[in-house]
């Protein structure tokens, strides 16, 4: 343990420099972020072993991992961090004008492509010079229970792997600030002039070939649960791994494929892709906004939360949602 004069030792960027390595896990990503040479950052990362007695990150053939030292370092550097920033942003108050912050949020891009466009807009006008990079998240692969599907993004967010995570997610810990953004369901989504636009029953559903989102290819989905329930089945033609890719096939050919409601809203005209209601019972959740309470101390964090509030349910796009009628 540091001795009381040992403060006196202390660099406040070095544990700026800890963060981001274990954030990029890549010294030249780092170096990137951090305005600085990789040999700057490596020096400073032989400062920070020789003041906390531990290796901290060590090479692979693609970049540094964390040591388990550092791992239980993460979570009090970020707190650290984040009542540092918050004393300042007290001190100076957050100006979205003047900022250039970067601010990462981790979703699914069924979300993600869904809250970008209102977000550019509210920075092209009142942020133009803060930057966001968008982090991919998935549910892990073998849990169906969203506590235990989810739990390795609320880990990345705690280590500081990203800012905010947007994710379906309800049941959140107390120790994460929970921010209801808007209510999803899913339609079916197919090309327009398509015939289960004339005939949406749920024999002629069985009856079609499927698409299915799925990152690791399972065929298996929330879908045939509810159509088991009612002794029934259908065909999964073809698996992607994001909506995205999914609205590009349907463009294309005769699939269907049950995809969140606001995300078909958002992006379906462009592809020719519209949807219909189910003809049967699909999940309904919450998208929330999940931020660890400690970082919300911080001024520009609690701003870009306040900032994804044009997408929350009574919006322009979630009166649309509940009013216009699927075809």
């Amino acid at each position: 343990m540091l001795k009381h004069t040992d403060l006196s030792r202390i660099d406040l960027n070095l544990l700026v420099l800890f963060e981001i390595v274990f954030q990029e896990r890549h010294v030249g990503r780092s170096a990137e972020r951090l305005h600085l040479s990789a040999s700057a950052v490596s020096h400073g990362l032989g400062r920070l072993r020789a003041l906390l007695g531990d290796p901290l990150f060590l090479k692979t053939p693609k970049g540094v991992v964390p040591t388990e030292r550092a791992l239980q370092l993460s979570t009090s550097v970020a707190e650290i961090l984040a009542r540092v920033r918050g004393v300042v942003s007290t001190a100076t108050p957050f100006d979205p004008r003047q900022s250039t912050r970067r601010f990462v949020i981790g979703a699914p891009d069924g979300i993600s492509s869904v809250i970008l466009p209102p977000l550019l807009e509210t920075l092209r006008g009142a942020a133009p010079r803060i930057d966001v990079g968008i982090r991919q998240l998935l549910p892990t692969q073998g849990f169906s229970v969203p506590h235990l599907a989810w739990k390795d993004a609320l880990k990345e967010l705690e280590d500081r792997a990203m800012d905010v995570a947007i994710v379906p997610f309800d049941d959140i810990p107390v120790r994460f600030h929970k921010a209801k953004l808007y209510e999803e369901e899913f339609v079916i989504a197919f090309r327009k002039g398509h015939s289960f636009q004339r005939n949406p029953t749920l024999k002629h559903f069985c009856e079609l070939d499927h698409l299915v989102v799925s990152h690791t290819g399972d065929v298996s989905g929330f879908v045939d649960v509810e159509l088991a329930k009612e002794s029934l089945s259908r065909r999964v033609a073809l698996t992607v791994p994001n909506f995205m890719f999914a609205l590009s096939v349907l463009a294309k050919t005769g699939l269907v494929s049950a995809l969140p409601r606001r995300f078909v809203e958002t992006h379906g005209a462009r592809f020719g892709v519209v949807a219909a209601t189910p003809p049967l019972p699909l999940p309904r959740f919450s998208i929330n906004i999940i931020v660890p309470k400690v970082a919300m101390m911080d001024a520009g964090l609690a701003w870009l939360v306040q900032s994804l509030a044009p997408v929350r349910t009574g919006d322009r796009l979630g009166n649309r949602t509940r009013r216009m009628p699927i075809r």
